[in-house]
């Protein structure tokens, strides 16, 4: 089985639950008193995903406009992120596009964008449909699924289908070359 390291970031504005999926992913845990993430905080996770293993090393950075300028120190490198929104908030959706512009212009080249729309067990106080959501991360293709860091529902989903758009690395084989002696060659002795 092979295993492969894999840089993820978390962005998207403060209170949309990057942390809270985080935990979830991580250490299958809700804290709901959780507080904002300052500067950034780091996991890692293994994942295993057919023959092949993951270890994300996860940066979930601080949504906090202040913090916003320490960002690209974060996702330097990535091979995917995480762009987070939560359904409740139209307000934080529109800015979600900053984030995936940003990545567009600014980003790694090959990362991996995944949309999480956070929060969709609070049906009642949506104000972000999931069509124009999963319009958007089509128009830009990105994965997208809808997430809820306090059911658990999709959030090891989304780590799946990361893992399923992360190039594989090719580990070389060490070729063992033999000494093929022609009939008739001597060996030729050193020094």
């Amino acid at each position: 089985m092979s295993k492969q390291e894999v840089k993820l970031c978390l962005l998207g504005d403060s209170g949309v639950g990057k942390s809270s999926i985080v935990q979830r992913f991580v250490n299958n845990t809700f804290n709901p008193l959780a507080e904002s993430t300052i500067g950034a905080s780091f996991m890692t996770k293994n994942f295993h995903e057919d023959s092949h293993t993951y270890k994300f090393n996860i940066w979930d950075t601080a949504g906090q406009e202040r913090y916003r300028a320490l960002a690209p120190m974060y996702y330097r490198g990535a091979g995917a992120a995480i762009i987070v929104y939560d359904v409740t908030s139209a307000q934080s959706f529109e800015s979600l596009k900053g984030w995936v512009r940003e990545l567009q212009h600014h980003g790694p080249p090959g990362i991996v964008l995944a949309i999480a729309g956070n929060k969709c067990d609070l049906e009642d106080y949506r104000e972000v449909s999931y069509q124009t959501a999963k319009n958007y991360a089509d128009e830009i293709g990105a994965l997208f699924v809808e997430t809820s860091a306090l059911t658990a529902v999709n959030v090891n989903e989304i780590f799946q289908e990361i893992s399923k758009k992360i190039p594989k690395e090719t580990v070389p084989h060490l070729v063992e070359h033999s000494l093929q002696l022609h009939p008739g060659q001597k060996k030729k002795k050193c020094c």
